[in-house]
């Protein structure tokens, strides 16, 4: 009966997703580790523990518990890029253009709130607004011209970039290439933190941009699987003709898909910048790796919301871990390494999944047959 159970337990989808990332953070760690000792083998052991460690590494609880904070700051956008990346995708889209729309967030967030000096709450009504529109487009390109999203998106992130550079630029502070500071140019535009930053030892960034990116989490599960729209929109990615001869309006789906992902990766930015944790610099030229981060948070957590919560924090953990590495021995960017090697054992996700199926079906036949030869006896 046990053997049942766990058997029945393994055909589960979310305990295969589960039992796949594990494996994929374990062999990224573990090569990670390896290339820290091919690098440097004397300080490896205590690099790779840093990076894990992150926060931990302060002997201070104070001081540990700021720094926990800071990383859940940072933690909140990337979820909502994560959420951005997966409702796309479950709509049949690959929305790589999270990246710009978190960008056309940040720059509409930021001007709102210095040049027009508008409270928080329409500064994030603008990002997510402004990003909603841009992700339109490449929305309203693939259902009326068949436009691969993928190409659209990629043109529109560097636009966006240069677009909300040259907007800043106007807001900028006079002594520095970035923008002036929320604190000191509006102070009412700054995300409220309703006691939640005592939490974690007076960590001023802290913010309601914590608990609402897990609502916002939560809302996308309801809306996927539980509603008349999310079934109509994931039909809609499934097979368009199909769904077009079912009385659904699929351009509107595609469109309103993207919309919503846009909506959502540019309420991330807002949920950063407004925390007046970083200022944007108007001079550079790469587009902020949060939107791609967003691509590996969401399959690692096995394109499920939920997961996409925990697997959005361990990858911002893994990240900021990095900052602790001895820098004589090491640069920062080992730990963006390590990620990036978790990133691209994700790949392989949905091939454990097929080969675990395919193990178990073998060891069910097997046993069936068993059984066949016992009841012949």
């Amino acid at each position: 009966m046990n053997n049942e159970k766990k058997r029945s337990l393994l055909r589960n989808g979310a305990v295969q997703t589960l039992l796949a990332s594990l494996v994929c953070i374990v062999l990224g760690l573990l090569i990670g580790y390896v290339v820290l000792l091919i690098i440097n083998p004397s300080g490896a052991g205590q690099a790779i523990l840093n990076i894990i460690k992150n926060f931990m590494y302060y002997p201070s609880p104070i001081k540990a518990m700021q720094y926990f904070g800071s990383t859940l700051v940072k933690t909140a956008p990337l979820l909502l890029c994560a959420l951005s990346v997966l409702f796309a995708y479950k709509v049949g889209l690959f929305n790589i253009g999270a990246a710009g729309q978190y960008v056309a967030g940040a720059g509409a967030s930021l001007y709102f709130a210095l040049g027009l000096h508008m409270p928080w709450y329409v500064c994030v009504l603008a990002a997510v607004v402004v990003a909603a529109l841009l992700a339109m487009i490449s929305g309203a390109l693939k259902a009326y011209f068949n436009v691969n999203e993928v190409i659209s998106c990629i043109m529109l992130n560097w636009i966006a970039l240069y677009t909300v550079n040259m907007l800043l630029n106007n807001v900028k502070d006079a002594s520095s290439p970035y923008t002036e500071t929320l604190s000191s140019t509006n102070p009412g535009a700054m995300l409220p933190s309703m006691g939640l930053g005592a939490l974690f030892a007076n960590n001023k960034y802290v913010t309601i941009a914590l608990p609402l990116s897990v609502v916002a989490a939560i809302l996308v599960w309801i809306l996927l699987e539980k509603t008349k729209l999310g079934f109509e929109l994931k039909a809609t990615g499934l097979n368009k003709q199909a769904a077009k001869y079912c009385g659904m309006r699929e351009k509107y789906n595609t469109i309103l898909t993207m919309a919503i992902a846009g909506g959502l990766a540019g309420m991330g930015a807002a949920f950063y910048y407004l925390t007046g944790m970083e200022q944007w610099a108007v001079t550079q030229t790469s587009v902020p790796g949060m939107g791609f981060n967003g691509i590996a948070a969401a399959f690692l957590g096995g394109l499920h919301p939920i997961g996409t919560v925990f697997a959005s924090y361990f990858i911002q953990h893994i990240t900021s871990g990095g900052a602790y590495v001895d820098k004589s021995m090491y640069c920062a960017q080992i730990s963006d390494l390590i990620s990036a090697l978790i990133i691209y054992l994700c790949g392989f996700v949905f091939f454990f999944k097929i080969w675990l199926n395919r193990m178990l079906d073998r060891r069910d036949e097997k046993r069936a047959a068993d059984k066949g030869k016992g009841g012949g006896k």
